[in-house]
This record gives C-alpha cells, sequence and structure tokens, in this order.
C-alpha cells in the first residue's frame, strides 16, 4: 500500500510540475510579446525612445510592487489561487490593450501585467524549488527557466502578427491564457507553503538572505535588466540601424533560442561542478559577447550569432542563481529568497529600459549592448571574492 501511496505521490508531483511548465511558458510569453510589439507601436506613433523606454518599466514596477506582499498573499492564498489571480488579470489586461490606446493607458495596463506576471512567476518558481531534491535542482530549475526562457523566445513572433491589426496579437494570446487558467483551476491541488516561524520577522529574514547569499542574488538583478532591456531597446536600436519590424522579429527570439540551448547543459553542469564556477563562466563569456554586438551593426548573420552566443550563456542566470541560493540558505529562508530575487528582477528590470531608452535618445546605441556587458563581466570577476558560509 506504500509503495502504491509514493508511485500515486510521484505521478501527482510529475503532473504538478508539468502543469507549472506550462503556466510559465505562456507568463513568458506575455512577457515576450508585449516589450517588443508595444515599442514597435510606439515608437511608429512618434513617442521619443525615452519615454518609450519609461512606458516599457511600468511592466516591471507593477512586478516590483508585487514582490513587497508576494509573500504575506501567497502564505493567505496558497499556490494554485495566487497562480489563478495572475492569469486572470494578465488575461484581462492583454483584451483591454487594442480597445485602451496611448503611452498613459498603456502604463496603467502595463503596471497591471507586471503585477500578474509577478504572482505567478513568484508561486509557481517556490512551489517547483521546494518540491525538488537537492541534487536534482540544477537541472529542474534548468528546465523551469528553459520553459520561460521558450514563451519568452517565441513572443517576439507575435510582431508578425501586426499585419493583421493591431489587436490580433493580443488577442491570440488572451486565447491562449484562457486555456492554461482552466488547466490550472481544474488540475492543479490547492497546496501552501510551510508556516515560517513566528520569531523571525520578514525583514530580518531577507536581511540573512543576503549576508549569506548576495552572490547568489545578483543574477536576477542582471537577467531582468538584460532581458527588458534587450526586448524594449533592441527594436528601436535595430530600427535606427536600417533593420526592417520582420528582421527584428527574426532575430530577438535567438537570444532566447541560445538560452534554451544551453539553459539545461548548465544547469547539469551546474550540479556537477558547483554553481559558482559557472555562473563566473557565463557571465565573463555572455558580457564579452554583449560588448561585441556593436560591432556587428547591420550585419544580421554576426548580429543573430552574438545574440545566440550572449543569450546561450546569461539566459540561465535567474535560476542559477536562485539555485545557487537554495545550496547556501536554510530550507526557511528559500521564501524570502525567492521574494528578493523577484525584487532584484523587476528592479533591473524597471532600470534596463530606462537607461538604454536615454542612452538611444542621445544617440549611444551601441553603449546599450556595452553597458550590458560590462556589468555581466564585473559580476563574474566579482565571484571570486566570494565564499559562501556553510549552513543547516
Amino acid at each position: 500500500m506504500s509503495d502504491f501511496k509514493t508511485a500515486s505521490l510521484r505521478r501527482s508531483s510529475k503532473l504538478n510540475y508539468m502543469i507549472l511548465i506550462t503556466v510559465i511558458i505562456f507568463a513568458g510569453l506575455s512577457q515576450g510579446l508585449l516589450l517588443p510589439v508595444l515599442s514597435i507601436l510606439l515608437e511608429q506613433k512618434g513617442v521619443s525612445s525615452s519615454l518609450n523606454g519609461l512606458n516599457a518599466a511600468a511592466l516591471y514596477v507593477g512586478s516590483f510592487a508585487m514582490t513587497l506582499i508576494a509573500e504575506r498573499v501567497l502564505g493567505a492564498i496558497g499556490f494554485k489561487k495566487l497562480i489563478a489571480a495572475g492569469l486572470s488579470l494578465v488575461l484581462v489586461t492583454l483584451l483591454l490593450f487594442p480597445l485602451l490606446t496611448g503611452v498613459k493607458a498603456w502604463f496603467v495596463l502595463r503596471l497591471l501585467v507586471g503585477i500578474g506576471d509577478s504572482a505567478i512567476n513568484y508561486a509557481a518558481q517556490l512551489w517547483v524549488l521546494l518540491m525538488t531534491p537537492a541534487e536534482h535542482r540544477g537541472r529542474n530549475l534548468s528546465l523551469y527557466g528553459m520553459s520561460y526562457g521558450l514563451g519568452f523566445s517565441l513572443g517576439p513572433l507575435g510582431i508578425s502578427l501586426l499585419r493583421f491589426g493591431q489587436a490580433a496579437p493580443f488577442l491570440i494570446i488572451a486565447v491562449m491564457f484562457v486555456l492554461v487558467l482552466l488547466l490550472v483551476a481544474f488540475k492543479l491541488p490547492d497546496s501552501r507553503p510551510e508556516q515560517m516561524e513566528h520569531g523571525e520577522g520578514q525583514a530580518s529574514r531577507f536581511g540573512r538572505s543576503y549576508r549569506l547569499a548576495w552572490y547568489a542574488l545578483i543574477p536576477a538583478l542582471l537577467y531582468g535588466y538584460m532581458e527588458a532591456s534587450l526586448n524594449s531597446n533592441f527594436p528601436v536600436y535595430g530600427l535606427r540601424i536600417g533593420y526592417s519590424t520582420d528582421q527584428i522579429a527574426a532575430l530577438l527570439p535567438f537570444a532566447g533560442i541560445g538560452g534554451l540551448v544551453l539553459q539545461l547543459p548548465l544547469g547539469m553542469w551546474s550540479d556537477r561542478y558547483g554553481r559558482k564556477v559557472i555562473l563566473i563562466a557565463s557571465g565573463v563569456g555572455g558580457g564579452l559577447a554583449f560588448m561585441l554586438l556593436p560591432l556587428a551593426g547591420g550585419h544580421f548573420l554576426l548580429t543573430l550569432l552574438l545574440l545566440m552566443v550572449a543569450g546561450g550563456l546569461v539566459g540561465s542566470f535567474f535560476s542559477l542563481g536562485l539555485s545557487y541560493a537554495a545550496d547556501i540558505l536554510p530550507r526557511n529562508l528559500l521564501p524570502a529568497a525567492n521574494v528578493v530575487s523577484s525584487f532584484h528582477y523587476s528592479l533591473g528590470s524597471i532600470a534596463g529600459p530606462g537607461i538604454g531608452g536615454l542612452l538611444l535618445q542621445f544617440g549611444w546605441g551601441g553603449a546599450v549592448f556595452a553597458l550590458m556587458g560590462g556589468l555581466y563581466i564585473l559580476f563574474g570577476l566579482t565571484g571570486l571574492l566570494f565564499s559562501p558560509r556553510k549552513t543547516i
């Protein structure tokens, strides 16, 4: 009987994991579509690149706001309800984009998408982290990250749907969200995280997470900066150096494709050789590829290759960083570390489009990628100074 129960629990766990993977694919798809599509539409309306970048950052302002309350909301309503609420909010907002046009309206709608996506990501990634044994942590979180990367990489293909009308990309992805919401509602169990000890406050747990695992928490910041800057600023940069919208739609997914190719190998290598070694090597290599990107100019194939290499090496940063934090921190600090990672991701995502937009505004388009590459190289070299303390 016990063997039957064990097998049943394993099947249930695998089903839950696959549903969470499906959810995160569509969360990535929504962000990957909205960033370039809205940036192109605003550029075509004559909106300045700095205002365009600030508008794109609204998504991550909403995400940041959600991280401040995510842990408490999750404890109150559980994983399933938080994921379903996030999916519902994004679904409604997608339907409103074609109806409410203009910079101000889209700013508010992007805030709401950010809140919804943050709720989905926080609940799903913590659930995966808690259900995964330590020896498979790198592999399983890499598969999770790869799924998000898959959705994010497919998102820019929605640019091509604009030929059928501005509403087409939003309506198609909204239909997909309805199907995912039904899957969550009827198939996921109503589960909640373990209760935290009352003796330690939220601020104290955040502080301990920083002290013990600061290097493992920085990758989320860099990943958010890279992802948002690349998808918001590259379309504008590409248009200005002569690429067509179809060429931009073809190029952008290759950063994500590179991440898909290397996500699982990097996760498995981190299980075998250590997270820090892989983070250092990936940061330096990916940073160099980004710094070389401006030198490619309008050469399509060279740009494609550099985007693929850079995206491949740093596309695992969020999942690798979270896996590294889970290696270092005691289990009771993992929800707090997950909040910190989400906070860092949002902070980087807010900064990326704004800083890139300002650089583009002053005609320094190449500096967008030189700065990005420099930050990754600096992170890699900083890893030589970090020695984690073992915790129980």
